[in-house]
């Protein structure tokens, strides 16, 4: 992960999302930290951060992880 300042990263955006590709960059104001830039390989990648970052899918999730702690779940067997 690497720290830059938001002026450095408004002169050169799109050197800096291309280097977000391959690690998250965050992105400082006055040496605090302020944002995250986060690039995406392909469109697989961002499918997956939706998913990853989707409150109704990590509800249906966290659901589904209760109902099988309760003995409701189906055995694939």
């Amino acid at each position: 992960m690497k720290k830059i300042a938001l002026s450095e990263v408004k002169d050169d955006l799109s050197r800096y999302l291309r280097a977000a590709e391959k690690e998250e960059i965050v992105i400082t104001r006055h040496g605090k930290p302020a944002g995250v830039l986060i690039g995406f390989e392909s469109e697989e990648d961002w499918f997956d951060y939706r998913l990853e970052n989707d409150p109704r899918f990590l509800s249906r999730i966290q659901q589904a992880r209760n109902s099988i702690k309760a003995g409701k779940g189906i055995k694939l067997e």
